[in-house]
């Protein structure tokens, strides 16, 4: 009752498919158009909607950096307004306390 009961392993082993190329009947004299490769390398195909995916893309990533920088930046300069300000108080009451000391 309470011993686990562990399923069957997987006996599946996947089928490997391998396209075969198609017969290319050519023409004696015949050039045979040849694409040239994109700038993606092939991967997707060229359309103004695809160029336009990008540039959106690549739009969104740069706004992304910038908002991680700009606030990086801002809690740098919060840290350093805050410590300078303790620093200030430090000073005063140091100052305060060598006074008292001085009277008594």
């Amino acid at each position: 009752m309470f011993k686990p009961q562990y399923p069957t392993p997987d006996t599946y082993t996947p089928a490997t498919i391998r396209p075969t190329p198609a017969p290319v009947e050519q023409r004696e004299g015949a050039t045979v158009p040849h694409k040239t490769p994109n700038a993606l390398g092939g991967l997707v195909q060229q359309s103004p909607g695809t160029a336009l995916a990008l540039a959106a893309g690549g739009v969104a990533g740069v706004l992304a950096l910038a908002s991680v920088a700009v606030s990086l930046l801002l809690a740098v300069a919060v840290t350093a307004v805050a410590l300078s300000v303790s620093g200030v108080v430090l000073l005063f009451l140091v100052r305060a306390l060598r006074q008292d000391f001085k009277n008594h």
